[in-house]
């Protein structure tokens, strides 16, 4: 495939998926179905985890995440509890904390994984921490042998935000897998794309049942007969089909992006080995670049982009890098939502204090970007970064 200049995303849909998409026009069905139902049992099989959840985002994802586990049995978050996150993501990784009155605590990240200081996370955990938000930044997944064991045998719950690294591995698990539940976006420029969409696996039964609930209004209807959500449900489908037992949403996905999904998720061993391919690519190049920073790879990467960080002695600022990548035609856009705790919406509206200092945060903010990678080869833009690089750092 061959694209002018160097974009940060593209399709990787053909005729397979406007198929799919044709099959459900032709059916008369297009609101939560069975496609939707086929592509969650594919996805969590391709996981390796026993449940799965289709939603509408992969901002909803981590919603429903959070919005079920305020009503779980044994692992409930109640208001006011403290959950770590990593000061570099994205707004939904946080929103849905604040809207279900947790008190975040930000940690740095780590300069080189772009992940969490871990050291800073061991000390950051404390007697009323009851959570930990993992993010997997730009496909790369946390040393997760690293965090059980800072964990120990403390009641802490790990959640995974993995919108960004679908098909990464850690020591051969699936990235989304470490913890309670894990969520995953199908948005246009992520690994897979169904138009809109997320997912979230889990192998907590209870939990799972929770989020077919809370999914659609609160309500029974999709709740198998015996759940952990009402024990034992009605016959009666006229009583149980408006049945409200959970404060909920309308969150369902459409069966076109279920359509899509099954296509799209058979393509995932290709889409992720062709990233990687295209990683080292990347990286030989970098390495005639000492003055800018790339991450640092742990486990196996799906490396969603390739980030870059301007070193204080480069002799160039990343304002200069950025206009010889658009010089270029390479698109290029901040690391994720770079430091969030200084966003104007953390400072005014969110129960939150910060761990130690977040210099490292604070570093991407001001220094650093991305750009995209994709599901060809790109050999023939290498030329293109290698024509922005040399405008500043020759």
């Amino acid at each position: 495939m061959s694209e002018q200049g160097f974009p940060l995303a593209t399709t990787s849909w053909d005729e397979k998926e406007y198929a799919a998409i044709d099959r459900v026009v032709k059916s008369g069905m297009f609101s939560m179905g069975p496609e939707v139902s086929r592509f969650e049992e594919q996805f969590a099989t391709a996981m390796g985890s026993k449940h799965c959840v289709m939603v509408n985002s992969g901002s909803s994802a981590n919603l429903i995440i959070i919005a079920a586990l305020r009503y779980h049995s044994k692992h409930g978050l109640p208001e006011g509890a403290e959950v770590i996150v990593p000061a570099v993501s994205w707004s939904t990784t946080y929103y849905p904390l604040h809207q279900y009155g947790l008190r975040m605590k930000f940690v740095d990240i780590d300069p080189g994984t772009l992940n969490y200081d871990l050291d800073a996370l061991a000390e950051a955990i404390g007697p009323e921490t009851r959570a930990i938000m993992v993010v997997n930044l730009l496909g790369n997944p946390n040393a997760f042998d690293r965090i059980d064991t800072i964990i120990g045998d403390r009641d802490i719950l790990v959640i995974e935000d993995n919108c960004e690294s679908l098909g990464a591995t850690y020591q051969g698990r699936q990235a989304g897998t470490f913890g309670i539940a894990g969520s995953y976006s199908s948005f246009f420029s992520h690994h897979i794309a169904t138009m809109e969409g997320g997912l979230v696996v889990t192998d907590d039964e209870e939990l799972h049942h929770i989020m077919l609930s809370v999914r659609s209004h609160g309500w029974t209807r999709h709740l198998p007969k015996f759940n952990h959500v009402t024990g034992e449900k009605s016959d009666d489908p006229f009583e149980e089909s408006f049945r409200f037992v959970l404060p909920g949403y309308n969150l369902r996905p459409v069966e076109m992006s279920g359509a899509i999904g099954q296509e799209q998720i058979a393509k995932l061993p290709m889409i992720v080995s062709e990233r990687r391919r295209n990683a080292e690519g990347f990286r030989a190049l970098m390495q005639g670049y000492p003055q800018i920073r790339i991450q640092q790879e742990l486990g196996e990467s799906s490396w969603f982009g390739f980030s870059m960080v301007v070193e204080p002695d480069a002799g160039f600022d990343r304002a200069a890098l950025i206009r010889a990548l658009a010089e270029s035609g390479v698109e290029c856009r901040p690391v994720v939502a770079g430091n969030f705790a200084k966003n104007e919406v953390v400072k005014r509206h969110m129960d939150h204090v910060i761990h130690g200092e977040l210099h490292h945060a604070d570093d991407i903010d001001r220094n650093g970007l991305f750009i995209g990678n994709h599901h060809y080869p790109l050999e023939d833009k290498w030329e293109l970064l290698r024509a922005a690089l040399d405008k500043v750092a020759r």
